[in-house]
């Protein structure tokens, strides 16, 4: 078992412990989000990537293309600094990001949230890879990982979390990626990919690293 699905699974059983009626309410939709297929029409290997330019933290303008130039791209959509799974995520991929740079490749983190104030200060931004806003969630569409996120969710969020998405996303209130990871080779084609539209599920870093060793 990998270190990083041991840490989510000690965290869903935490969290099975403190709110049992919501877990259930939790895997309840996923459950329906798999029989429905949601994610399904995710890119696949062998898919050409869709570009995409995004503003990071500072405004600037960051492009696929141009980071492609480079090396290889490893994209990952994630919900939001707010999203404990998506920090735990995060902070194994950063722990592993001398050997993702060595192998020549760049890590890129993409969320619907704004790159405002609250972004730059957040833990994720000052991680040393690449954090982009896909605002809409538009570049999350192409890429067949956004998901309208279902109500028994929403009202988590707003009531139990005191989140406001619709701020947090600049008008976006109940439209977030499925996490999902994309190894996108020089060419632009995915070389390696790992969808789950089970928010608490992710891929293992070790993974892609033996992918990227791969190309």
């Amino acid at each position: 078992m990998g270190d990083l699905k041991k840490q989510t699974d000690a965290k869903i059983e935490a969290g099975r412990k403190a709110k049992p009626e919501f877990m259930k309410g939790v895997d309840e939709v996923i459950a329906k989000a798999k029989a429905f297929k949601e994610g399904q029409n995710a890119l696949k290997v062998g898919d050409k990537a869709p570009d995409f330019t995004l503003p990071n933290a500072k405004g600037e303008s960051i492009s696929l293309n141009k980071l492609l130039n480079k090396g290889p791209v490893v994209v990952t959509f994630y919900r939001g600094d707010w999203c404990p799974y998506c920090n735990l995520q995060l902070r194994a991929l950063q722990a592993k990001l001398n050997q993702i740079h060595e192998l020549g490749a760049n890590l890129v983190a993409i969320s619907p949230q704004v790159p405002d104030g609250s972004l730059t200060e957040s833990e994720i931004s000052k991680m040393e890879f690449i954090v982009l806003s896909d605002q809409n969630a538009n570049v999350a569409s192409k890429y067949g990982v956004a998901w309208e996120v279902p109500e028994f969710l929403m009202e988590h969020m707003r009531i139990d979390r005191g989140l406001d998405l619709e701020t947090i996303n600049n008008g976006n209130a109940n439209i977030l990626p499925i996490p999902g990871t994309f190894i996108i080779g020089e060419d632009g084609d995915v070389k390696w990919n790992y969808v789950n539209v089970d928010y608490r599920t992710r891929s293992e870093p070790d993974e892609i690293i033996e992918a990227l060793k791969k190309i």
